[in-house]
């Protein structure tokens, strides 16, 4: 199961953390040790992919989120785009960079979710692009308020793994 794996790579930390959204908590997920572990990256990869129906392209925004969308596209044979968290001033300017999403579904993925506001940033430049947007799949959700945050926006959360299901592995 995938959450062994998450486990297993040392990916699921206990003690104090301050998370992405600004909250503070006791254990963290470090989804970046588990997508630089090949083994479970493919894992992840194969999971997702379960998901792609429908999907013309997939989406990860920078930094956590490429490897994901790299590990998907690969086990899917969908082309991905990389969604930068700022805008550029320098080369071509792009905030999306890989082929044009305006008229494509795109599939969001996200390495772990908290609140929702990375995924919540990129529905949107998405969908100012031109792209369809109506779902995203994370490896792990913290169950904070993601899912109904994004549901509001159209856009249905799929976790791969829940905090809970995690946590409960470690008792």
């Amino acid at each position: 199961m995938l959450k062994d794996d998450l486990i297993g790579c040392g990916a699921v930390l206990f003690g104090d953390f301050t998370l992405t959204s600004g909250a503070k908590s006791s254990y963290y997920v470090d989804i970046k040790k588990a997508s630089t572990n090949p083994k479970v990256l493919r894992h992840i990869g194969k999971e997702m992919s379960k998901h792609i129906e429908g999907i013309d392209m997939i989406a990860g925004m920078e930094l956590g989120a490429v490897p994901i969308a790299v590990a998907v596209a690969l086990e899917t044979g969908k082309p991905y785009v990389i969604i930068r968290k700022g805008e550029r001033t320098h080369g071509t300017g792009k905030q999306i960079e890989g082929d044009p999403v305006y008229g494509k579904r795109v599939l969001i993925v996200e390495d772990v979710t908290t609140s929702g506001g990375s995924t919540i940033k990129s529905v949107e430049i998405l969908r100012e692009a031109g792209a369809t947007v109506d779902k995203a799949l994370v490896v792990v959700d913290r169950e904070a308020g993601a899912i109904p945050k994004l549901a509001e926006m159209g856009v249905n959360l799929i976790p791969m793994v829940t905090v809970k299901e995690l946590l409960a592995s470690q008792k």
